[in-house]
């Protein structure tokens, strides 16, 4: 079998593993055939040289419910599907060397750069308008599963993934600040102890955000414990709050500008804020870029600093 399977990428074709991922996804040999427009017996002979190549390991079996791939079945189904990806990417590069007067590109954006990403999605557009952008946004956790499932091309967000291997361009600095209410009793204090600051009500993100990691990292180094907290799935829900009294909270200056600016929500001066980090586009190392996502990479590490929200903290 050692031998064989050594000579696996050799004795197959890509009808055979089209043969294989057509029976998985329609259940059954006579469908499969008819959606490849071919005969049943020619569908189970492609099953059988897949097969054969790989040693006699069985690729599916037979179900009340139908068809469903045994373990080296999704095995080849996870290939194929790398395959008709690289080919998809092929036949779109082979377009763009025509000019890039076309292309797609998926690109992923954490929740909280929302408030400068579509900035500078527009000022693209406008310089590649015939590029097709399909624009995920979610949360840290949301953004990362996409990129590890090769759903995007590349991804904006303030903390990139550790656990698989990424490439990464700095876009600008990322302060995160404490906000409060305008008329907080802590608004007008100067360096607030952070121990003080724990014994306020806190409203956070979901599980997965970024800027709640941040939140309770902060707290976990200085050994505090946080006071009570009310968790909220959005910013914008959580500035509401904020301005209604119910908390105070820690959130990317580039979030709350604007309501700083016309005195809806205030900064509290605290002791060892703000905290700096980076806004970063993302990519995975694995990823080859074509021309369109290349180009939206560029426009970000060249341009993207260009449309972050002007803040006291920058």
């Amino acid at each position: 079998m050692k031998e064989n399977l050594v000579n696996f990428p050799h004795r197959t074709s890509l009808r055979q593993l089209r043969a294989l991922g057509a029976i998985t996804s329609t259940k059954s040999l006579s469908a499969a055939a008819q959606h490849l427009s071919v005969t049943p017996p020619a569908v189970t002979q492609q099953l059988n040289l897949l097969e054969d190549a790989l040693g006699g390991v069985p690729l599916f079996e037979r179900t009340p419910t139908g068809a469903r791939p045994t373990d080296a079945g999704r095995e080849v189904l996870a290939a194929l599907e790398r395959v008709e990806a690289a080919l998809s990417d092929c036949a779109t590069a082979i377009q763009a060397l025509k000019g890039m007067d076309g292309g797609r590109v998926a690109v992923g954006v954490i929740s909280t750069a929302k408030y400068f990403a579509p900035f500078a999605l527009a000022a693209f557009q406008r310089t590649y308008p015939n590029v097709e952008m399909r624009i995920a946004v979610g949360n840290r956790s949301e953004i990362i599963a996409a990129l590890e499932r090769f759903d995007l091309d590349i991804a904006v967000m303030g903390r990139p993934p550790e656990h698989f291997q990424i490439e990464r361009a700095v876009i600008g600095d990322h302060p995160h600040v404490m906000i409060a209410a305008a008329d907080h009793w802590l608004v007008k204090r100067k360096r607030v102890p952070l121990a003080e600051v724990a014994r306020e009500a806190f409203l956070l993100r979901e599980p997965g955000s970024g800027t709640r990691a941040l939140l309770l990292g902060l707290f976990s180094r200085a050994d505090l414990p946080l006071g009570p907290r009310m968790e909220i799935g959005s910013n914008e829900t959580i500035k509401q709050a904020v301005m209604a009294g119910m908390g105070i909270a820690l959130l990317s200056a580039h979030t709350i500008a604007a309501e700083v600016a016309d005195g809806r929500l205030a900064v509290l001066d605290v002791e060892g804020l703000p905290i700096v980090r980076q806004w970063f586009v993302v990519r995975r190392s694995e990823r080859r870029l074509l021309p369109a996502a290349q180009a939206l990479w560029n426009h970000f590490v060249w341009s993207g600093a260009d449309f972050l929200p002007k803040t006291s903290a920058n």
